[in-house]
């Protein structure tokens, strides 16, 4: 990708203008909070909020938001392999981005479980993670059932207080075209895009649908870096896998 079409890309990601409202400084500082918080209850169990409804043991899989990783939210995946799923990682490690080996990856991880099952796979996503499931889906429609994204800014430009870091980034890994050219239309499966309007981290407007049939925008109170430990989080996640397609 040459420097001219990253510049553009990046540009296609990140508000110029003012119209999209970075997070508030005070929810900014309370994310700290939040994700030392999460840092301290690593490797915990978590508990799972009660009379949660039963799956029906369709694959699930699940993929970690930006700097976390399958080890980081494995406490997530427990809770819905309890109630019922057949739940995976995305199987790349930490996310770093949208690089070509993670999609790859991802898209081998995804077409394994349906093959296995036989059944069309659940994508849930946090954050940037939410962003290449919704990519996922539209680019193999035919493996997927629906699509559950937590704070997710899929609706581009975005506001985010990271932007200076992912622009750091951005030189030497990612390649944002990967998810660019796959997010401009909704995927065409069942949608549900969970969002917090105390989001700390990005402009939790980037992080919700526009109304249509078959798209759903669910705000949950919470810390964009522990969504995936909220319970609350994890009671909309159980209800919307347990509706039939």
């Amino acid at each position: 990708m040459s420097r001219l079409s990253r510049q553009s890309a990046k540009r296609q990601i990140f508000d110029r203008s003012g119209a999209v409202p970075l997070p508030r400084w005070r929810d900014r500082i309370r994310e700290t909070g939040a994700a030392l918080a999460n840092i301290a209850g690593l490797g915990a169990r978590l508990p799972a909020p009660a009379d949660l409804p039963r799956g029906d043991g369709h694959p699930v899989l699940v993929i970690p938001g930006l700097f976390s990783s399958d080890f980081l939210i494995r406490g997530f995946r427990d809770v819905l392999t309890a109630v019922g799923y057949e739940v995976e990682g995305w199987g790349a490690g930490i996310n770093f981005g949208p690089t070509p080996a993670c999609w790859r990856i991802a898209e081998r991880r995804l077409a394994a479980m349906a093959d296995r099952s036989g059944q069309q796979a659940s994508l849930v996503g946090h954050s940037l993670g939410g962003v290449m499931a919704r990519a996922l889906a539209h680019e193999h429609p035919e493996l997927v059932r629906r699509v559950i994204t937590v704070c997710s800014p899929f609706r581009l430009p975005t506001a985010m207080r990271l932007e200076p870091l992912y622009r750091l980034l951005s030189h030497a890994r990612i390649q944002p075209d990967i998810l660019l050219s796959r997010i401009v239309e909704p995927p065409p499966v069942p949608t549900t895009a969970i969002y917090s309007p105390r989001d700390g981290i990005v402009a939790w407007q980037s992080c919700i649908d526009a109304p249509a049939p078959r798209r759903q925008n669910i705000a949950v109170d919470g810390a964009h870096s522990t969504m995936m430990s909220n319970p609350a989080t994890m009671r909309v996640i159980a209800e919307r896998l347990a509706v039939s397609s």
